[in-house]
Formats: structure tokens, C-alpha cells, sequence
């Protein structure tokens, strides 16, 4: 079987987008890191996860972003002047609470950017991501980063402003780590980011609590035509940061293969394991699921414990609300 790469960030499944217009004034924020200059009069320096140093004359204040990064940034109050990412923003509910009515989205597509549109939008800064290729963590980063099409878009991109990567692989709160030094970077205020992680806090506690009250076994999955593709939780920053909270996962060959454990439909029964299924919501849905001879009989689905699961950007704020819509399903479901 084959899995499209857009499809390895998850769950981050790959899982993530946004929407229109130009945007005359840029990036709105406030505050400084110690990674950058505090203000935006000042020279500017910011070394990102795969060693890259961009420096610049002054802060960024006009960045564009892949989606998935693009809400982290606007948790901390920073709007990003063009955002490219998987899909249609439209569909994309993650970015409901957010104004980016005068944000160019310039990609709908995993790999399709208007590269025009996007010049026009003058960005300062590009943020995208990159997965390790590996379970040891290692980066390639002679080839293109999480969202681009190859390496001969990414030069692309790179002759319109400078590109920065965050990280996405290993344990979950580094993600968010390097979410928020970004953010920080770009200006974020310590007063939004302490906010933030206060509700994240409460959220992870709360997460911690419902898997004590309720044992189960939860199966993070994306399917298509050809199968079944198993989540791998330590592999995947969502799923390895819940599990440090608590909750149990379907694991059947943790020493395997890297990220998915891969069931063709002849043999989806060795993976019925679990008491919920979380299925991403690019892949099949229930309908979709019910209708394989091979897996109709999964005790989930038959349960209707079955959760369309569309993967959380690693910042606080999108986190908190995963873990509170996750802690739910927990209590109101049944060990099978």
C-alpha cells in the first residue's frame, strides 16, 4: 500500500489550510524572545529546528505559514499575511475562532502554491515544518519541507523570503516548545503564551483524569481502499503526548516499522483491539467502514464508539480544545 506523504503528520495524520485577501498592514503582536531581537527596529536572528539561522535587519513583521503552524502563531495574535496548506480552509474548522478575513491563502492543496499570489502578499518569513524521517529523529533536509511540493518549490519559496521549519516528530510538548519559541520570536507576549498554557494545563490535567476513570483501549487510524493504517502513538507527537497523560493506545508493534502499523482489509482483524476508533478525517468515515466485509465486525464500530478525528496544531491553545473533545469521548464511552 501507499500512503501520501501529506498523510504523515498525522494524524497531524497529517492531517492540516486557510483563506483569502491581501492583507495591508501584516503580522499584528507584541512582546520579544531571546532567540530574536525584542523589537522590530532591531536586527533579527532566529535559528530554527534544523540548525537553518536566518537573520534579518529587522523582526519580521509579514509572515506566511503552512496552516498547521499558521494557528499557533494566531493563538499568540499574530496573523500571518498567507497561508498555504492540505485542503480547503473552508472545510477546515480548527480556524473558526480566528479572523483571517485579510489573509491570502495561497494553497489548497498539499503542495500546490500560487507561488504569485504569494509574492504579492510580501512576506518577510515562510514557517513550515519537517518530519524525521526516522524513529532516531533524523531530518532531511536536502529534500523539501512538510507541505512542499520538491525541492524546486522550496527554492521557490526561498527566493521570496527566508523559510523556517519547526519539527514535528518526538515528544509532543517539544513541538509546542518550538511552536511558542517561534511565536515568541515573532513577537507573542509571555502574558498570552502563560495564559495559553494555563488553559492547557487545565485541559491536560482534566485528559490525565478521564483516562483514570475509564480503562480503555483507543485506535488512532487513517483508512482508504487499500487498508487500515495504525497510528503508531510514541511516533506521533499528539498521540506520544496524550500517552505521557494517560491515555491508552492500540500498539500492537511498537519496535516496527516507523509511524503506522499498515493492515491491508484481508487481515484488518489483527488490529481490532481497541474499545474507540479515532479516524482521521481524510481517510474513510463510519459509512466507509461499515461497508468493508473484513471490518464491520470491529466491536467498536459495531459499539458506534467511531470518532471522525481531525488532528490539533501542537500549540496550546488548539491543544487544549483536542484534549477536552478527547477526555469527553473517553467518559462516554464503554470498555468492549
Amino acid at each position: 500500500m501507499n500512503i501520501s506523504t501529506a498523510l504523515r503528520r498525522p494524524l497531524r495524520l497529517a492531517v492540516p489550510l486557510v483563506a483569502v485577501a491581501l492583507v495591508a498592514t501584516g503580522c499584528s503582536s507584541s512582546g520579544g524572545d531571546d532567540n530574536a531581537a525584542a523589537d522590530a527596529d532591531s536586527s533579527w536572528s532566529y535559528t530554527d529546528d534544523t540548525g537553518r539561522t536566518v537573520e534579518l535587519d529587522q523582526r519580521p513583521e509579514r509572515v506566511a505559514s503552512y496552516t498547521d503552524y499558521a494557528l499557533g502563531l494566531l493563538s499568540y495574535d499574530i496573523t500571518p499575511v498567507a497561508l498555504f496548506g492540505r485542503f480547503d480552509v473552508a472545510s477546515d474548522e480548527r480556524f473558526a475562532d480566528y479572523d483571517i478575513s485579510d489573509t491570502a491563502i495561497v494553497g489548497n492543496s498539499y503542495g500546490e502554491i500560487d507561488l504569485e499570489a504569494l509574492a504579492e502578499t510580501a512576506p518577510d518569513l515562510i514557517v513550515t515544518g519537517i518530519y524525521p524521517t526516522d524513529r532516531e529523529g533524523t531530518l532531511a533536509t536536502d529534500g523539501p519541507y512538510y507541505g512542499l511540493a520538491d525541492a524546486e518549490q522550496q527554492a521557490q519559496l526561498e527566493k521570496i523570503a527566508p523559510v523556517v521549519a519547526i519539527e514535528v516528530g518526538g515528544a509532543g510538548s517539544d513541538v509546542i516548545d518550538s511552536i511558542n519559541t517561534l511565536s515568541e520570536a515573532l513577537g507573542a507576549s509571555d502574558e498570552t503564551i502563560a495564559a495559553a498554557k494555563e488553559e492547557y494545563d487545565a485541559a491536560a490535567a482534566d485528559l490525565t483524569a478521564a483516562a483514570e476513570e475509564n480503562d480503555l483501549e483507543i485506535t488512532s487510524m487513517y483508512a482508504d481502499a487499500d487498508g487500515v493504517y495504525v497510528t503508531k502513538p510514541m511516533d506521533e507527537p499528539e498521540t506520544e503526548l496524550y500517552s505521557t497523560l494517560g491515555v491508552d493506545y492500540t500498539d500492537l508493534n511498537p519496535d516496527g516499522y516507523y509511524y503506522w502499523d499498515i493492515y491491508s482489509w484481508e487481515n484488518a482483524a489483527d488490529m481490532m483491539t481497541g474499545d474507540v476508533l479515532l479516524v482521521n478525517n481524510e481517510g474513510f468515515q463510519q459509512a466507509d467502514l461499515e461497508a468493508q466485509p473484513t471490518f464491520a465486525s470491529h466491536p467498536a464500530l459495531a459499539a458506534g464508539q467511531v470518532h471522525e478525528w481531525t488532528g490539533a496544531a501542537l500549540d496550546y491553545a488548539s491543544q487544549a480544545a483536542q484534549m477536552t473533545e478527547l477526555a469527553g469521548i473517553i467518559r462516554e464511552s464503554k470498555p468492549l
